[in-house]
């Protein structure tokens, strides 16, 4: 069985896919991947496909680099995992000096787990225990709508509703809502709450400049950095959620540098590793850290057997410093200062399409449905495989999240597949 047909068939029979209704599973043209080059995909049939949505907003430099192949290699001759329950590893113990020199956050300690969920997870937990261990407990969480941080009962509680997952409803604890980026940028109800809250305020929770996975919503930096304001003034936890953003994706290292935005507990995730390895870390000031030094009951009772994995240590080690030695945040600023332009010349005016949203190298294009069953995002993301493009729709959003060393030959195509398969879909 070695064709792309058959490959689907055998996935069908074993896999269960994520946010995928499995009974229409093989309906909608999945690509079977099975290995890579730079920035392209290449299914079992051959076939190539640009990885326009970065394999889930996981990837930085392309697939394949050499010098990350080579630091998981180096680390397989040293160690592959050991536990960070109790003991430590040599290369954990580097990469969070690495990252303590880079990261917005004051005298920072880290965390680490496997995914950007669970590195939310831990920042909620540890807002909670962090009043309790102070004798002044708070139980109380201001998040935002259209939010998304992940779909851990906990990361679910403080995301909105929505993203199919409103079943979880009752599994979920409340907290105070604060409206999304769409109807208030300034953040002005956010930052009234706050004041109004903040004897019972454990955390806030936000994320800095684009809510991603909520339609890719965005609002001004300095919104973040009143946001951040108001926490401080009335003695409340800020919870950055970069687990999207961070790594370069908005054009800086992480979006709290653009906010002048110094949180108190970070999320980090997803292109920490470069794509490679599952690793995510939560990040705690020393403030926060020292709370939990002393007698026994002041530990942080959690922790996940593969955190703190070597192999993915390595990994995120080399990628960040490749990051810098590559000057990837230089490409950045070009490729999305490009983008914006070719989004702006050949998909803004269409009338298929109604708001484009962009910060740095994260792009959602919203489309003009005619009908809520018309399943316009979907559509136009098969339409995009078929040429070549590998993208993955929000809803109706079309995102597009390139790698951060994505060419300019291939912002093109991106562009030219998009705006090619909007006119397939919408009939002009």
């Amino acid at each position: 069985m070695t064709t792309s047909a058959s490959w689907v068939d055998r996935d069908a029979a074993v896999v269960w896919h994520g946010f995928t209704q499995m009974a229409t599973f093989a309906d909608n043209c999945p690509v079977i991947v099975d290995r890579a080059e730079g920035h392209y995909l290449i299914d079992v049939a051959g076939r190539r496909y640009l990885d326009a949505i970065s394999s889930l907003w996981v990837n930085t430099l392309g697939h394949r680099v050499a010098e990350l192949d080579q630091a998981i290699i180096d680390q397989l001759g040293r160690v592959a995992h050991s536990t960070m329950l109790g003991n430590g590893n040599a290369v954990v113990v580097e990469l969070a000096e690495a990252l303590s020199a880079v990261v917005p956050v004051a005298d920072p300690h880290f965390l680490f787990a496997a995914d950007g969920a669970a590195a939310v997870e831990q920042a909620v937990k540890m807002a909670f225990q962090y009043w309790v261990n102070r004798g002044t407990p708070r139980s109380t969480y201001l998040a935002f709508g259209q939010a998304y941080h992940g779909d851990t009962v906990g990361s679910l509680s403080v995301g909105a509703a929505g993203f199919g997952t409103d079943l979880f409803d009752p599994l979920r604890f409340p907290v105070l809502r604060a409206p999304g980026f769409t109807s208030d940028p300034d953040l002005d109800t956010a930052c009234a709450l706050i004041e109004a809250h903040q004897g019972e305020l454990a955390a806030v929770i936000v994320e800095p400049l684009v809510q991603g996975a909520g339609g890719m919503q965005t609002a001004p930096p300095s919104s973040f950095h009143r946001l951040g304001a108001a926490c401080r003034a009335n003695d409340v936890l800020l919870i950055a959620d970069e687990v999207a953003t961070g790594f370069g994706r908005t054009g800086s290292l992480f979006a709290c540098e653009q906010c002048d935005l110094w949180p108190d507990l970070l999320c980090l995730g997803k292109g920490i590793t470069g794509g490679y390895l599952p690793m995510s870390a939560t990040v705690a000031t020393g403030r926060v850290f020292d709370a939990f030094l002393g007698p026994p009951e002041r530990t942080f009772s959690h922790g996940h057997s593969y955190g703190g994995n070597a192999l993915a240590a390595a990994a995120a080690l080399r990628h960040l410093q490749l990051l810098a030695e590559w000057n990837v945040l230089d490409n950045v600023a070009a490729r999305a200062a490009q983008l914006a332009e070719l989004l702006d010349r050949q998909i803004a005016a269409d009338p298929a399409v109604a708001a484009i949203r962009q910060r740095g190298l994260m792009c959602g294009v919203e489309l003009a449905t005619p009908g809520a069953d018309s399943r316009w995002g979907s559509r136009v993301a098969q339409a995009c495989t078929r040429r070549g493009v590998l993208i993955r729709p929000l809803g109706d959003v079309v995102v597009v999240m390139p790698p951060l060393t994505i060419t300019d030959d291939e912002i093109r195509l991106i562009i030219d597949v998009l705006h090619e398969a909007i006119a397939e879909v919408s009939h002009r």
